[in-house]
């Protein structure tokens, strides 16, 4: 770690705060991109299915609602 530091002590303050981060973007851009497409989707996953869970008890808790008036004792 000491290495590293040497080699960036002299360099201007514009290669280690700009230009080696573009090409870390650069380099690993795909790879960032592709995890956080991966992110994004598994949450969308998610929420659409607790959203279709919701649902699903609502409907149920509905039909049974109105069902049970008549007969309570068919579920």
């Amino acid at each position: 770690m000491d290495g590293i530091r040497q080699v960036f002590a002299g360099m201007p303050w514009w290669v280690k705060w700009v230009a080696v981060p573009l090409l870390a973007l650069f380099v690993f851009g795909g790879v960032i991109t592709s995890i956080l497409g991966a992110l994004i989707g598994l949450v969308f996953k998610l929420l659409l299915f607790v959203g279709l869970v919701a649902g699903l008890v609502f409907v149920v808790k509905k039909v049974r609602g109105d069902s049970s008036k008549s007969s309570a004792g068919d579920w």
